[in-house]
């Protein structure tokens, strides 16, 4: 299964994106801000506020303790740890994560926990076939 997450709104306080699967629209996304310096240069992190870098990477569904649930985790993300997609509404509830659903208000996802719970079930579904789970993020 391949995800693909695109972003379409780069702001000062956050990212909206679409993600797909397998070519398939799926849903809206919110990151925090991206930080590009430019030139060519990587962007600079400041912790729990900073979309993470556009690249190719694992997908697995771990518990959160977090959460409490099992979630999507992404790994191997440069500089960056335990980062998961889970529900939450603004760009002050990803704490550097992706949050899944529908953009319906600026600088916002709103209906988050059905689109986790649907995102999960794919992965699930992907997994009982023994797919493994990527997720491109551009």
């Amino acid at each position: 299964m391949e995800l693909i997450l695109t972003r379409i709104a780069k702001r000062n306080a956050y990212t909206i994106g679409r993600l797909a699967i397998d070519d398939k629209d799926f849903c809206d996304t919110l990151e925090p801000t991206w930080r590009d310096i430019g030139w060519g240069r990587p962007g600079r992190k400041v912790n729990g506020s900073t979309a993470i870098p556009e690249g190719r990477y694992p997908v697995v569904v771990t518990f959160s303790p977090k959460f409490k649930k099992w979630l999507p985790l992404l790994l191997h993300v440069p500089q960056f740890k335990g980062i998961r997609i889970h529900a939450g509404n603004a760009a002050g509830d990803t704490e550097g994560c992706i949050l899944v659903g529908e953009n319906l208000k600026q600088g916002m996802v709103v209906n988050s926990r059905i689109w986790v719970h649907r995102l999960v079930q794919a992965i699930t579904e992907a997994r009982e076939k023994d797919e493994a789970i990527w997720i491109t993020v551009q």
